[in-house]
């Protein structure tokens, strides 16, 4: 489990799924509708296991998600792309949903990761309370950690709906963030090759 993660399951209890069914049921009593209604009797049961998959990112422990390395890569040590994740995350200010992708790479030092683990890092920070900025730096540093490659690019593009649905109400509107770690921060070259390769030029 990542620092983040141990330091809340040490600092807070965990309430029990009653008490999180009867928080359900006071917010729909604050929204103006009844919980004892026919449509309503079971909604705080489906979103309390709702939110145990879509905040299921609290309980992984990012090293099992990385697991295994690979050193039998013929010499390979060029960059690694995964490109095009999908992901659903929430933002930590509203609760309202961030849908996006990520795109990943990594100069390798004589070893590799699974593709699968690429994605699997992306879906534990996606499955948290999130800031964009925050979500693309741990991927980046995940990866680091676990890997230690020559240099780590990270590129998330996702639309968030706290100003699509609430506020300014802008549908459709993108924020991009980047992160960059070693060869690829201390090189403008290879952050144009990654970007290059991320739009598929």
């Amino acid at each position: 489990m990542d620092a983040f993660a141990k330091k809340l399951s040490q600092e807070s209890a965990r309430p029990t799924r009653e008490e999180a069914e009867e928080a359900v049921r006071v917010l729909l009593r604050w929204a103006g509708d009844d919980p004892s209604r026919e449509g309503l009797l079971d909604t705080p049961k489906r979103v309390v296991k709702a939110y145990s998959e879509l905040f299921a990112g609290y309980d992984a422990d990012i090293d099992d998600v990385l697991g295994t390395t690979f050193e039998e890569v013929a010499g390979y040590d060029d960059i690694v792309l995964v490109r095009d994740i999908p992901f659903f995350s929430h933002c930590e200010h509203h609760m309202l949903p961030v849908i996006g992708k990520a795109h990943i790479a990594y100069l390798p030092s004589g070893r590799v990761l699974g593709l699968s683990k690429i994605a699997r890092i992306v879906e534990v920070f996606a499955r948290r309370l999130q800031t964009q900025e925050a979500m693309t730096a741990q991927i980046a540093d995940a990866i680091n950690q676990g890997l230690s490659p020559r240099g780590v690019a990270v590129f998330v593009e996702a639309e968030h709906m706290c100003m699509a649905m609430r506020g300014v109400q802008k549908s459709g509107s993108t924020t991009l963030t980047t992160t960059f770690t070693g060869s690829f921060k201390d090189s403008a070259a290879e952050q144009a090759r990654f970007m290059s390769m991320v739009r598929g030029r």
